[in-house]
């Protein structure tokens, strides 16, 4: 019997997996084990560095502070956090120290070692965390807690990670968790950083004491620690809550509460752009438009299934229509009504409102529907993660024989429209069923994941397993888009579903003349009107489209007296569609420029002697290039053409004589003037 040490001596194989499952290093295996090894530069090698670097950062603060209590500590996307109780928050001073001692704790090259215990063994050791005691016998898999939570007490047994010191033997520190952790301490090097603070309710809910939360990013060396920073730096110019206040395109009015947003002018012509374009291809490609109420009855999402599986997402139901009578006794009992989370149950009634026939099928039905969720405080964030949003929202319902057919149709179409908004970096994600939070057979959740896999595989694009992370009604296929900084975010979704047309009893007429179900497809390509908002607003660093710019053109004159000659310009150019306007304010010209530079106007117009006298004007772009002398014919055609290709324009090497340089796509950069 062997342990990863002898079967591994490559010092970037950091943890290894037994017959599929992760384990440390110092865990025993026999010849007939599968082991492979696991690498710090893989995604579980990273997590477990980061895991482990939360783990010193728990023991550094309680170094620093013995009377902190300790919540948890589980890696997230890029890094990591540990939550703590303290009489005093922690300060942006404290994370030099904090950082100090966690540099110590490095250095000794402390051991992570592994300790199967007893709840009541786990409760004696763990007396004086109270945190860790409410945790402690909530095991047996994840399904019973909350995802981070499963990092302590995920699996079927209890298990506490001792850091031993390497001299000594002693244990200085211990913490439950379920593991797996680097061999030591000095592995995690130099490649980390604290990052922010935080508050937290303890298990997400604010119910429950609100706990003081330092994140952490760990990396495998000081460079890749290096270009994350730069990354974060680069997105922190592009923050769409930023922007947002800067180009005075949307708000949250604490009047409003939280997740709620307001979208300005501005904001509102780019989301109407969006929307426009996005009704004329879903007309194209043979959907038909419907409208649902935003509140319905309760025993509508009993029927679906929502009440069951997703209640907690959903807002209070208001209780309405009870009648009582002048003595105060209710004559009629009200009746529950919530805020609906999805459309898909409405979709579907309106599908039973008749009878249909396989002639009728596919049959596509879209909407702009506007649904309530009822998200975290903690999670809400910008518009990427908001409590009122508008989803895209399209549901087909086919035969089963043709189900692939439009499966295939409806990828290679939502594949084309990300494009046309700029977005055609990506991959796919096949997410499978959650082993206990479904409906219906497996024999129909199997089939439909194998026909997703199958339209997945055959897109030529590059296909990743999601475990688990379907919703409750079936196995879904997620277009994940890389931004102009590389980041990944989820966009459209695919999703196959069985089930809901069996709990509503929907049926249409074979052409034997048996009845038959629908399948029942169901397809957001932005996801959200406000989150595609968001990444769009972050991939272009507010530096849109000309076709989405709020203001396409500016007119600036260099004098007073060159106004109306503008002025005709620019009614030309609105005769054609185009947003244009005329700066006639008193600021000096040079500071029009800053200021239209500064809100990012794809088209500044300017017009002095020379081009008033040959009938036309210059152009200065986002980029401080220029063109002077343009025929103003020339100037017209070619912003018209901008838009309608739907350009990317910076500069002069994006609009070339005869149109432009390209179709949609180059993302600015966010420190372009």
């Amino acid at each position: 019997m062997a342990d990863g040490f002898e079967l591994f001596t490559d010092r970037s194989v950091v943890a290894m997996r037994v017959n599929g499952e992760l384990k440390d290093l110092a865990t025993p295996v026999t010849e007939t084990d599968d082991v492979t090894p696991v690498t710090v530069d893989s995604p579980d090698g990273l997590n477990i560095l980061r895991h482990s670097a939360a783990h010193v950062l728990a023991q550094a603060v309680q170094t620093v502070n013995p009377a902190a209590r300790l919540g948890i500590g589980p890696p997230v996307t890029d890094g990591f956090y540990y939550d703590f109780d303290v009489a005093e928050p922690f300060t942006p001073e404290d994370i030099k120290s904090l950082e100090k001692a966690m540099d110590r704790i490095i250095r000794q090259g402390q051991r992570f070692v592994r300790r199967v215990v007893t709840d009541d063994e786990a409760r004696a050791e763990l007396a004086a965390e109270p945190y860790k005691l409410e945790l402690i016998g909530i095991k047996g898999g994840a399904a019973e807690t909350a995802d981070n939570e499963s990092v302590e007490v995920g699996g079927t047994e209890l298990t506490i990670y001792d850091n031993v010191d390497p001299k000594t033997g002693e244990t200085v520190w211990k913490d439950l968790c379920r593991g797996p952790h680097l061999p030591n301490t000095r592995m995690i090097g130099n490649g980390y950083s604290l990052t922010r603070l935080a508050a937290a309710y303890w298990r997400g809910s604010e119910k429950n004491p609100q706990l003081q939360r330092i994140y952490g990013t760990a990396w495998p060396s000081k460079d890749e620690l290096r270009a994350y920073q730069a990354r974060q730096e680069e997105a922190a110019k592009r923050d769409h809550r930023k922007l947002g206040a800067e180009l005075d395109l949307f708000s949250f009015p604490e009047e409003i509460g939280s997740g709620l947003a307001v979208f300005h002018p501005k904001g509102g012509i780019i989301r109407q752009e969006m929307e426009n374009y996005s009704r004329k291809r879903h007309t194209e490609a043979g959907y038909d438009f419907v409208y649902s109420p935003h509140i319905t009855k309760s025993n509508l999402f009993e029927t679906s299934g929502h009440l069951d599986w997703y209640a907690d997402g959903m807002f209070p139901p208001m209780k309405l229509d009870a009648e009582i009578d002048a003595d105060g006794h209710v004559t009629r009992q009200g009746v529950d009504y919530y805020l609906k989370p999805m459309n898909c149950p409405f979709h579907n009634l309106i599908f039973r409102a008749s009878g249909r026939s396989y002639r009728d099928l596919p049959m596509r039905l879209f909407e702009f529907g506007t649904v309530y969720r009822y998200e975290k405080s903690g999670v809400v964030h910008g518009l990427t993660r908001v409590r009122g949003m508008t989803q895209d929202d399209a549901h087909i319902y086919t035969t089963r024989e043709g189900m692939k057919e439009e499966l295939t149709r409806t990828l290679n179409f939502v594949l084309q429209l990300l494009a046309d908004y700029g977005l055609d970096d990506y991959y796919l994600e096949l997410s499978t069923k959650d082993p206990v939070k479904f409906v219906g057979s497996d024999d129909a959740w199997d089939e439909a994941t194998q026909t997703l896999a199958e339209v997945a595989a055959a897109s030529g694009l590059e296909l990743v397993a999601d475990p688990g992370g379907a919703a409750f009604y079936g196995p879904k296929i997620s277009v994940q888009a890389r931004d102009a900084i590389g980041r990944t975010w989820q966009m459209s979704t695919i999703q196959l579903d069985f089930n809901l047309p069996e709990r509503f009893e929907l049926e249409y007429t074979a052409p034997d003349g048996s009845r038959q179900r629908p399948v029942m497809i169901h397809r957001a390509l932005f996801g959200s009107i406000e989150r595609f908002f968001a990444v769009l607003t972050e991939h272009y660093a507010g530096a849109f489209p000309v076709w989405l710019s709020p203001v396409q053109v500016v007119g600036i004159p260099i004098s007073e007296q060159y106004g109306p000659f503008l002025d005709d310009v620019i009614a030309q150019l609105r005769a054609h569609g185009v947003r244009a306007e005329v700066d006639h304010a008193d600021d000096r010209m040079q500071k029009k420029i800053r200021n239209h530079t500064k809100a990012k106007v794809p088209f500044q117009l300017i017009v002095g002697d020379e081009d008033q006298a040959n009938g036309a004007v210059s152009f200065r772009f986002r980029d401080g290039t220029q063109e002077n002398g343009v025929p103003v014919a020339d100037a017209i055609r070619r912003i018209v053409a901008s838009i309608e290709t739907r350009a990317q324009v910076h500069g002069t090497a994006d609009f070339i004589e005869g149109g432009t340089a390209g179709a949609p796509v180059a993302a600015a950069g966010a420190d372009q003037a």
